[in-house]
């Protein structure tokens, strides 16, 4: 006899480490969208997995000390790409906190995307993609894409000294070709800034 398609799903799910991100089309291979959201539902139920928002499920890391551990909204992001086959990028409030520019983290968190735009709930936050051109998506260094966004949200003479010198101090970490491509890109008065050695 044929294993149930819950059961199929759940053998899947449990061949990955605990914290990978699931969506409903993970599981074309076992069966079509509507039985395999179902079949989603009904381990959730079981407490199997847990269901982070609409379409996404995840069986979370557990932690001796705190007990269940959700993947970061970062993570949810980048998985939500890479399903997606998109190319995205943090901006906004979210670069600052990356770059540790501020302790708060943001509720909204928006990534420049090459997809459509939407909006996704998880829990209290939200992550928003919002459609940029392919010159906003062509930056190659993480931290140097992130301190281009971060600058970009400050905006152009409201950078303090203070939060210059965190951004200066964190680039130095970046690869030189990574960093000098991507100033090609960035405005002219970001550039400055960055390249400044006051």
């Amino acid at each position: 006899m044929s294993k149930s398609i819950e059961i199929q799903v759940l053998e899947k799910i449990k061949r990955s480490p605990r914290g990978t991100l699931f969506f409903v089309d993970s599981f074309t291979k076992i069966a079509n969208t509507k039985s395999a959201n179902k079949s989603l539902e009904r381990l959730v139920k079981s407490g199997e997995i847990e269901r982070i928002a609409q379409g996404i499920y995840v069986r979370p890391v557990i932690d001796n000390y705190i007990g269940k551990v959700f993947p970061s909204i970062e993570q949810i992001a980048f998985a939500i790409a890479k399903r997606d086959r998109a190319t995205v990028i943090p901006t906004g409030s979210y670069a600052m906190y990356k770059l540790g520019l501020t302790m708060q983290v943001p509720l909204n968190i928006v990534f420049y995307s090459d997809t459509s735009a939407r909006k996704i709930k998880i829990g209290k936050q939200t992550i928003t993609f919002k459609k940029a051109s392919s010159k906003n998506l062509a930056f190659v260094g993480e931290i140097s894409t992130l301190a281009i966004q971060a600058l970009r949200s400050i905006g152009k003479d409201q950078a303090t000294a203070e939060e210059m010198k965190q951004i200066k101090k964190i680039l130095k970490n970046e690869n030189l070709k990574h960093l000098q491509h991507d100033l090609q890109l960035a405005p002219v008065w970001i550039r400055k800034l960055m390249t400044d050695n006051e």
